[in-house]
């Protein structure tokens, strides 16, 4: 557990100095109530709020890779949990009437974390919605079974060359422009190499499904051969393809993933290129982006 919470560790950390030093300014500024005067009703309600909180961002954090909406996420989260410690604390410790700041820190971060929960609860929502997208366009297609991919739940090279097909045809006729980019990982034989081929299998499903949450629903991600993926861009023009090229590429790096047996993180990277399609058989097509994925990984291959 404390291995998937690691990439998490400075949240974490920023909490708990937060936390400690709210007990501590209401250690030094109050006393120390009795037994008597506590209300165990308020202990209970407001110390089980901030134990959820704190219960619901440790699963959050265990359960969801780095980025932008597992941040909004924990920030949320951990805004409500200083909210309700700060407010629990006031069951134990008395605090003079001339004191203000505590009414602050007890209101101020409870609808900050609302807000920045709110926000992570959407992106999250949207996610979900392009994955349960993409497995609706895979349940249409189930019959033609043969032509997805046995490790991945991409289509394989023949489905990709049918649909390829399909869509240019759709391009002439709508007069739209449609792009191609391959996504290529970079030293993947190295893995099979040092973690065997069962790991390797492992990184390609990581990385089909990773793609997936990156591309818009009308895209198309088929799995070509070894470790290329193919993917289907209508309506995109080359530049606009390019930027989302880049965006799979910063995904692919920021992948934390890691190996099954000794929980080593692998630094993935991938190569990509762009094509446009500008009328050619889909052979002819799917030719020009290889030979383009093919000088994209030149550098790479002099460093190597």
């Amino acid at each position: 557990m404390f291995s998937v919470l690691k990439p998490h560790r400075w949240k974490l950390a920023l909490l708990l100095v937060a936390a400690n030093l709210g007990l501590i300014l209401h250690l030094a500024c109050g006393e120390l109530k009795s037994l008597s005067e506590w209300v165990w009703l308020d202990i209970i309600g407001e110390g089980g709020s901030a134990l959820l909180a704190l219960v619901w961002l440790g699963l959050v954090l265990k359960s969801r890779p780095a980025g932008r909406v597992t941040n909004y996420l924990a920030l949320g989260l951990s805004c409500i949990f200083f909210s309700w410690w700060i407010d629990s604390l006031d069951e134990f410790i008395r605090l003079p009437d001339s004191i203000t700041w505590d009414h602050w820190l007890e209101s101020g971060p409870m609808p900050v974390g609302m807000i920045l929960l709110t926000i992570g609860i959407y992106h999250w929502h949207r996610e979900q919605l392009a994955i349960s997208a993409q497995m609706e366009k895979r349940e249409k297609l189930f019959r033609e079974h043969r032509l997805f991919d046995k490790l991945t739940p991409l289509g394989g090279a023949d489905y990709l060359k049918r649909q390829l097909t399909a869509s240019l045809a759709q391009s002439l006729t709508q007069e739209q422009p449609l792009s191609l980019m391959a996504v290529d990982l970079d030293n993947f034989a190295a893995i099979n190499q040092a973690f065997g081929h069962a790991e390797g299998d492992a990184v390609l499903q990581a990385i089909s499904h990773l793609l997936l949450l990156n591309l818009r629903r009308q895209d198309l991600l088929c799995r070509l051969a070894g470790d290329r993926f193919v993917v289907l861009l209508p309506n995109t023009g080359e530049s606009q393809a390019r930027l989302l090229a880049l965006e799979l590429q910063q995904a692919v790096h920021g992948l934390a993933h890691k190996t099954r047996q000794h929980g080593e993180r692998l630094q993935l990277s991938a190569s990509t290129a762009v094509v446009m399609a500008m009328g050619e058989a889909p052979d002819v097509l799917l030719k020009r982006l290889n030979l383009a994925l093919a000088r994209a990984k030149q550098p790479l291959a002099k460093t190597a």
